[in-house]
């Protein structure tokens, strides 16, 4: 599949340039005209070579991993899609106008492996500030986990006076992969997200 990102970003400039209204929306006919900001990556995963480690460079299955990983979730309505392979991650980006929504998930290397409390200093007040860069504020809701190990942050945020509901689930996928799924969608209310959030991780939709 060749990269959309070039004209992803056209579409995504032009929308939101259409989308400036001073509405406080829920998930309406007129808040699905609003696109949440693109997020940011998160930083640059730092690691010691040693003889245990692998190329922090993504291959060809960490591509496929990431294109397949949300199977037919984003195949109807309007989701477009694109991707891009950085030097140590694969990261897909979704949007979709109807529903005033974008979603984003990175597959991120940890070359030398990792623990808990690697995700712990990794996913930090740093890392949220750098992924919520283009919004005007955010604001921590809650945060759970499952027995497995599977993570979920919750956020209201807020960008051009327009909320946002906002899901970010982290997932230990192998020895030396994680997956970072984040899904924003406009309105004040979790409903819209719900669907989607059970279908990708039905294990831990929600922290209620």
């Amino acid at each position: 599949m060749k990269t959309k990102l070039a004209s992803w970003l056209c579409i995504f400039l032009f929308l939101t340039a259409c989308s400036q209204s001073g509405s406080q929306p829920t998930v309406t006919k007129e808040a699905q005209q609003q696109i949440p900001p693109t997020f940011t990556s998160t930083p640059e995963i730092l690691h010691t070579v040693t003889p245990a480690c692998i190329s922090q460079e993504p291959a060809q299955e960490d591509i496929d991993r990431a294109l397949t990983f949300t199977g037919q979730v984003f195949e109807q309505g309007d989701w477009e899609q694109s991707y891009t392979v950085s030097e140590d991650r694969v990261s897909v980006s979704w949007f979709s106008n109807s529903l005033g929504a974008v979603a984003f998930m990175e597959v991120l290397i940890f070359p030398c492996g990792y623990e808990e409390p690697d995700l712990n200093n990794y996913f930090n007040d740093e890392n949220w500030a750098n992924v919520f860069a283009n919004y005007q504020s955010y604001t921590p809701i809650t945060e759970c986990r499952s027995d497995i190990g599977l993570r979920l942050h919750e956020f209201s945020a807020i960008s051009e006076d327009v909320p946002y509901v906002i899901r970010y689930w982290v997932m230990n996928d192998t020895n030396n992969r994680v997956i970072s799924f984040m899904l924003s969608m406009a309105g004040d209310s979790f409903a819209g997200i719900d669907p989607i959030g059970y279908s990708l991780f039905p294990q831990l939709s929600n922290c209620s």
